[in-house]
């Protein structure tokens, strides 16, 4: 799991996550709240300033006005770490998060989910959330933010996202949902926010769930407890038929320039895993332990590539690979994203 954490991080794996004394003042994170305060800002949110704290995962407890951020964005040995594991959050990827929950907490702070119109327009908050969820593909009635169809989750979620797209410079929402079921959310979050700009929170402050300083497990632990093992449902798949449609065997070449596979793989693998895992709703981790195992069977087999003919092999194995990971969610075999409600 740590072969490619880089080596001179290796001490931190067997420290307790909460004598690392980690903070979120003076860290990485603080670059990223300011830049979200900005934007609310710019929409008019004069008051409304959620408190963020140090956790396991992103998140925003029910009902809760504050905002769980992960405890390795807060130290870039511990970013250095998680990118060698499970890849590190772009920035892009991090102000995501922070919109999505930013939008919890704003529900939460002025307490939107409880008044009729919110209801009539998201649903009843109180209905249950399941790891698995129904979805209808490139539904017009909700926004798309993060990855798959995650507004259609549960009518928090719904809310949620719509905030995010609404909050997200240049997003162009009223060009882009024109015509679309999912403008009145939008347009709702829109008014909402001009009527509530100036006036305080109904709830402030909010209590936290689960923060760094409570998480007694070393840096290891974490990672190996909270890794996620595939290899049952990967061991199944027959990929050599399909590789060998795929990519092609040295010999059958002759003098054509061409490279391994395997090599080329790893270089677009992150792309890959990002965009399969956006547009199917599949979980990131599933994802990426499909693209590890063709690359690592790919090598077994030693196919290559012709030099000509890269980049229509790395579009071909995305759509393989959207249709294996697909084919786990229809078949419901596989969770979906991390965390639960509020997430």
């Amino acid at each position: 799991m740590f072969e490619k954490t880089p080596g001179d991080v290796h001490d931190l794996l067997p420290i307790r996550i909460k004598e690392l004394g980690l903070k979120l003042e003076g860290s990485p994170v603080e670059h990223y709240v300011q830049q979200l305060f900005k934007e609310m800002d710019s929409k008019g949110l004069h008051h409304f300033r959620p408190a963020f704290y140090l956790t396991s995962e992103w998140g925003c407890p029910s009902e809760q006005p504050v905002i769980g951020v992960p405890f390795y964005l807060a130290d870039k040995r511990l970013g250095s770490i998680e990118s060698s594991v499970n890849d590190l959050e772009s920035d892009r990827d991090i102000m995501k998060y922070m919109r999505h929950e930013a939008g919890h907490a704003f529900g939460y702070a002025y307490e939107l989910y409880k008044t009729d119109e919110w209801r009539e327009l998201f649903g009843p908050f109180r209905r249950p959330y399941r790891d698995h969820y129904s979805f209808v593909p490139f539904s017009r009635n909700y926004v798309r933010h993060m990855e798959g169809w995650y507004a259609q989750k549960h009518p928090d979620e719904d809310f949620a996202e719509t905030f995010a797209v609404w909050l997200t410079p240049r997003s162009k929402w009223r060009e882009k949902y024109k015509g679309w079921p999912a403008l009145k959310k939008l347009q709702y979050m829109d008014r909402i926010a001009h009527e509530l700009g100036d006036t305080p929170p109904i709830r402030p402050l909010g209590d936290t769930d689960f923060t760094v300083e409570e998480m007694e497990e070393t840096i290891e632990e974490f990672y190996r407890e909270s890794a996620r093992d595939h290899s049952e449902v990967i061991a199944g798949l027959a990929l050599d038929a399909d590789l060998d449609d795929i990519f092609v065997h040295p010999e059958s070449l002759e003098d054509e320039p061409h490279r391994k596979a395997s090599e080329l793989i790893a270089e677009h693998r992150k792309e890959i895993v990002d965009k399969v895992s956006y547009w199917t709703g599949v979980r990131r981790s599933l994802v990426k332990s499909l693209v590890e195992a063709i690359t690592k069977r790919v090598d077994e087999l030693d196919l290559v590539v012709e030099i000509k003919r890269q980049r229509e092999r790395i579009v071909e194995l995305t759509v393989y690979t959207t249709t294996l990971a697909m084919t786990f969610f229809t078949s419901r075999r596989m969770p979906k994203k991390k965390g639960g409600g509020g997430a």
